[in-house]
């Protein structure tokens, strides 16, 4: 593993446990040239995703996109980062197993809804907005109106 401080590709695992929620390997690392230290993740990939854009490129599925987007949606709200990491998880193990390798971002985008509606109802409204591209206040409380299972919220 390559020293993300000095490119040393000579480090050291000095420690290696499993992540809280048992879907990776977290390693402690050390380099010998700078010094530094430093923590990698292992983790089970079951197939090499595609996502498909809107405008049909390709691009390799990236997790640690999908887990900064998340993160933003539930920034300074109150959850924990281990509720965080297993929704993100248990979101790419669902991606794994439906067999595809080329996967719609739709999907992608339709998981992290349900995901979030679960976890906190804020991140829900602040992704839902860019996911669905909201251009007025009418867009939020038709949002809102669902979210609250409200029989008054305004109609199309």
């Amino acid at each position: 593993m390559r020293c993300p401080y000095c490119s040393n590709n000579d480090t050291q695992v000095k420690d290696s446990r499993p992540s809280e929620d048992n879907t990776a390997i977290r390693r402690r690392r050390y380099c010998a040239d700078c010094g530094g230290r430093f923590t990698t993740f292992e983790r089970v990939q079951l197939r090499e995703l595609q996502v498909v854009k809107k405008t049909g490129r390709r691009v390799p599925f990236d997790r640690d996109k999908l887990m900064r987007s998340v993160q933003i949606a539930l920034r300074k709200r109150p959850v924990e980062p281990e509720r965080i990491e297993r929704m993100v998880s248990g979101m790419v193990r669902r991606l794994e197993s439906m067999g595809e390798s080329d996967i719609k971002s739709d999907t992608i985008g339709k998981l992290v809804m349900e995901g979030l509606k679960m976890l906190d109802d804020v991140a829900y409204v602040r992704f839902a907005s860019v996911y669905k591209n909201f251009r007025e206040a009418k867009d939020f409380e038709e949002l809102l109106g669902e979210l609250s299972g409200d029989e008054n919220a305004p109609e199309e």
